[in-house]
């Protein structure tokens, strides 16, 4: 097999998180390549109008404050929000069993928003844009096949039959990590018998600039606005987590049962549901990395961890690893180490097992508390809803966490 490329920095992976860590190294002066197991054609490809429901994407992210941050530092924000995006000024969570409620508003933090929610296919065409006039050497539309170390040099076997090395690999392939695997780094992970429903949603209402999340005793319900390109404001995309069983029965209803169920659900707060996209279900996993580094070695995103869907984090904290491992390589580069320094990986480890882990930890409890239908817990979690939207400095403490305002 031979080598046709050696690189400081290897990413492989060329989704929103792979491919922003690597136009960040690229942007310090490292030789990075990026390996995409897709063609790129459609990755840049440009999106269609948003005249109906179908046109959007029904993979969406709910990007934080600290995020679009990073992605302005890329140079490619502008870009993403010269498309279709919706920032959201209002959030609004409650108990579908009880009358507690939580309203958070960006005013009360002097930010312009709490948070945009964007396409993913819209992030990843910018950053391929900026990509494509960078100094990283892209490989596409070729599949990784195995993985090899030779002293201080690992790299990636490819399907065509050539072979990568580089100083430092990083993962950013997903949940299903094969790198991961390889490698050695085992997760521990558990099935949260869970599907999550997904599609795009049009109301007879506005959504109001305002994210919607209804907690029932089988798994929350989000409503996250949308705009199309004319600015209509009547657009929403769903994700809606049930107990398998319940989503499998959700999925097998007509549209029209599907549509009187989701009404009901989401308690008409925008109105009837005028018209519903193509829906889709996927199974909820939580899944973390024991260790996110190892010799030569690394993980970001999905690959070190996976989140339920619920607090709508999981990009965000993929990018707080890409912001992590940036910081920590740009120190390196600084001093003239190499990038696979077992210090500096373990730095890079150390600032975001912490930061993940309780993020994990915290969404599992808000999980199991609304998954629980005795009266005292109701009554309890309705009495510290209603306690906490009335509680002004803990309740904006949360909103700047979620934003990413206060790391």
């Amino acid at each position: 097999m031979s080598k046709i490329g050696t690189f400081d920095v290897l990413v492989v992976g060329g989704g929103m998180i792979g491919a922003a860590l690597a136009l960040g190294l690229s942007r310090q002066g490292w030789r990075v390549g990026l390996v995409e197991g897709s063609d790129r054609a459609p990755l840049v490809s440009r999106m269609p109008p948003a005249d109906g429901v179908a046109d959007f994407e029904p993979r969406v992210s709910a990007i934080s404050v600290a995020s679009q941050q990073l992605l302005q530092e890329l140079g490619v924000w502008q870009e993403v929000v010269a498309g279709r995006h919706c920032p959201y000024q209002k959030m609004t969570v409650w108990d579908g069993d009880g009358t507690g409620r939580i309203h958070f508003d960006a005013a009360e933090l002097q930010a312009g928003a709490l948070g945009t929610i964007v396409e993913n296919r819209a992030i990843v065409r910018a950053l391929f844009e900026a990509l494509e006039v960078s100094e990283v050497e892209l490989i596409d539309g070729v599949k990784v096949t195995g993985w090899w170390q030779d002293g201080d040099q690992q790299g990636i076997e490819l399907a065509d039959g050539h072979s990568l090395g580089a100083r430092l690999v990083v993962a950013a392939d997903g949940a299903n990590s094969r790198l991961r695997q390889w490698v050695g780094l085992p997760t521990r992970e558990w099935d949260y018998d869970q599907q999550a429903i997904v599609c795009t949603v049009q109301t007879a209402q506005s959504h109001r600039f305002t994210a919607w999340q209804r907690f029932s005793p089988t798994g929350p319900l989000a409503f996250l606005p949308l705009l199309s390109e004319s600015g209509d404001e009547h657009f929403c995309s769903i994700v809606w987590s049930q107990d398998t069983e319940e989503a499998r029965r959700l999925m097998a209803l007509d549209e029209a049962r599907f549509v009187a169920e989701l009404e009901a659900a989401i308690e008409r707060e925008m109105g009837a549901v005028v018209s519903v996209s193509r829906r889709f279900a996927f199974p909820l996993r939580q899944r973390h990395a024991k260790d996110y580094v190892a010799r030569g070695f690394a993980l970001v995103g999905d690959a070190a961890h996976t989140i339920h869907p619920l607090a709508g984090q999981g990009a965000n904290l993929g990018y707080g690893d890409v912001r992590a491992l940036l910081d920590e390589l740009s120190r390196a580069r600084g001093a003239g180490l190499s990038p696979a320094e077992p210090l500096v990986l373990a730095r890079y480890q150390r600032r975001r097992k912490a930061e993940n882990l309780a993020m994990m930890a915290a969404m599992e409890g808000f999980k199991q508390l609304f998954a629980r239908d005795e009266l005292p817990l109701r009554w309890l979690r309705n009495t510290g809803m209603r306690w906490l939207d009335g509680l002004g400095p803990v309740k904006h403490r949360l909103a700047a966490e979620a934003m990413g305002l206060n790391r």
